[in-house]
């Protein structure tokens, strides 16, 4: 995935409200950027961090830099969630990511009606379709490093966490594959595990939903100046 251009070098002050994100220029002024990331950023919002943000070509922005990417001690880290649907859609249309390879034609933002009655029809990012299977992605972005270089989600409770996995343990119910894909944004990451410090129930869920039948993936991506990419594949640790 490529950057429409390259990004901005500033220094970050402060990370507060969720969406917003002062930073230090250059040129030592100050600049308000939109902060992509509703979770808790444990480890990759600290004041003084060298950060990267991109510029809007919109004019009716409010804030037309995004907060992208943020250098800690364990590694870069990309906090703007909405690029990991990018980086797995790149790879999914190439048709070579290892155990997704199969599939016809790739589908983005797909409602799915599960046949339990007690789950809400749910949105998931990709549903592939194959000769003989359909199956049903949902992305996750990894940007929590503890130590050893375990990368760990989520960074913060989540019930739409929870929402994602009942739905495809649902979907395995009705005979089509279910994958949950933890997209890691973070140089430092050599395996994904649960959480379970931060968010004990989704920790048990993401357990049961894997011995039910649905597939759990982890790949890591690379920085560099003119984007980012997935590209290592990685173990996910729950024993």
């Amino acid at each position: 995935m490529k950057f429409d251009q390259p990004l901005v070098k500033a220094v970050l002050l402060r990370r507060y409200k969720r969406f917003l994100a002062d930073v230090e220029l250059a040129d030592g002024t100050s600049m308000t950027l939109h902060c992509p990331n509703t979770g808790a950023m444990t480890g990759c919002s600290d004041p003084g961090s060298p950060v990267w943000f991109s510029v809007s070509k919109n004019p009716a922005r409010k804030y037309p830099g995004t907060l992208e990417v943020v250098q800690t001690p364990r590694g870069l880290v990309g906090i703007n969630t909405a690029r990991a649907n990018r980086l797995v859609a790149e790879r999914l249309e190439s048709r070579d990511w290892p155990g997704l390879t199969q599939h016809i034609s790739v589908r983005a933002e797909v409602s799915c009606q599960t046949l339990r009655p007690e789950t809400h029809a749910v949105r998931f990012d990709f549903c592939l379709e194959g000769r003989d299977q359909r199956t049903w992605l949902e992305v996750k972005s990894v940007t929590l490093c503890a130590a050893g270089g375990i990368g760990a989600f989520p960074d913060a409770v989540s019930v739409r966490a929870l929402r994602h996995l009942d739905a495809l343990r649902a979907c395995v119910q009705a005979g089509d594959r279910a994958v949950l894909f933890f997209c890691v944004q973070h140089s430092g990451v050599v395996s994904v595990t649960s959480a379970d410090a931060v968010d004990p129930v989704y920790g048990r869920s993401l357990r049961q939903a894997r011995e039910e039948g649905v597939e759990i993936f982890a790949g890591r991506c690379d920085f560099s100046p003119s984007g980012i990419e997935l590209t290592t594949p990685l173990p996910v640790l729950l024993d």
